[in-house]
């Protein structure tokens, strides 16, 4: 257990380099990776159930009663980045409807759950973090086949019922299995075995981005303008995600914690799921911009994490404290 715990805090530190070292071994190790891609869905379906057995019902509805930094969070997730992405895709590649879609993609997949350990870290409102992932992850086998169908849906076969399929499967079944044994076991399953899953769950995001680089290699090896266009693009966009999230809380005069919390949420994307999506049901180049979005993801998290930390005159130990 102690063991347990040391590596999750190792690993803590080590998140900034954890995305883009998985897509570098990925590139590297691609011939034999690439034929493990049937257990990314198993394996983030498990990393999804690690990270809701800290949920329950009860804390859900007590954020429910204050639902403004809630309804903020969803208008950035799910309005302004996709029409910024969808814009961003329109003009910098036009005529390029799976890129087009590639960046669509890219900012209607919902918030991320490694959100919570940055949001832990830096000592946000963890409630808060926890019903915005929740509610999102609920929501995203209706939101994101609809969002994609209303952009892009005319320019680009796909299916909405298997996405919805995937989504339901990946990330909200495994959802509500922890919630309901968080709230059977009164919370302690949480105590129990949530230190001893954490570093695992990191692991598994390695091992999930490793394998989605490896399928899509052969289109990042060969590093062309129009491939620097793409991880220019989506590190320029993804970081308006952070900053939209920091900016709206300033705007209405919201305490650190719900600052900290909406900072990390309307930035960072469960860019995994989003890459499984995209290898799963389009074809590879629409992969290309949620694979750069991963490069940068928990780099920008370490950069904003600084940046709240020094405004606020706390460091990673002393916030996690507070």
């Amino acid at each position: 257990m102690c063991m347990l715990i040391r590596l999750n805090k190792v690993l803590e530190k080590a998140m900034p380099f954890v995305t883009p070292s998985a897509v570098i071994v990925g590139l590297i190790c691609s011939a034999w990776l690439h034929h493990l891609s049937f257990l990314v869905p198993w394996i983030f379906a498990a990393m999804t159930f690690a990270g809701s057995i800290g949920s329950n019902f009860k804390d859900l509805r007590k954020v429910m009663m204050h639902p403004l930094p809630i309804i903020a969070n969803f208008i950035i997730l799910h309005l302004a980045m996709p029409i910024l992405g969808w814009a961003a895709g329109s003009i910098f590649f036009p005529g390029d409807d799976l890129t087009q879609t590639g960046f669509v993609l890219l900012f209607v997949i919902p918030t991320g759950v490694v959100s919570l350990v940055w949001v832990t870290i830096y000592g946000g409102n963890i409630a808060l973090t926890l019903a915005l992932i929740l509610l999102d992850t609920l929501l995203s086998p209706l939101i994101v086949p609809l969002s994609l169908s209303l952009i892009v849906g005319a320019k680009v076969h796909m299916d909405p019922w298997d996405i919805m399929s995937g989504l339901f499967l990946m990330v909200v079944i495994p959802s509500l299995i922890g919630m309901l044994l968080n709230q059977w076991t009164k919370g302690r399953i949480k105590t129990t075995w949530g230190p001893r899953l954490a570093p695992f769950s990191k692991i598994g995001l390695f091992v999930v981005v490793a394998i989605n680089s490896s399928v899509i290699a052969p289109y990042l090896k060969d590093m062309n303008g129009q491939l620097v266009k793409v991880i220019v693009l989506a590190f320029a966009c993804a970081t308006i995600g952070y900053l939209a999230g920091w900016l709206v809380s300033r705007m209405m005069r919201w305490d650190r914690e719900v600052t900290i919390a909406l900072t990390f949420n309307s930035g960072m994307r469960n860019l995994s799921a989003g890459a499984v999506l995209a290898i799963s049901f389009f074809p590879p180049p629409v992969a290309l911009p949620v694979v750069a979005g991963m490069l940068f993801q928990q780099i920008l998290a370490a950069l904003y994490g600084q940046r709240l930390a020094k405004r606020y005159g706390l460091n990673a130990h002393t916030a996690k404290a507070a």
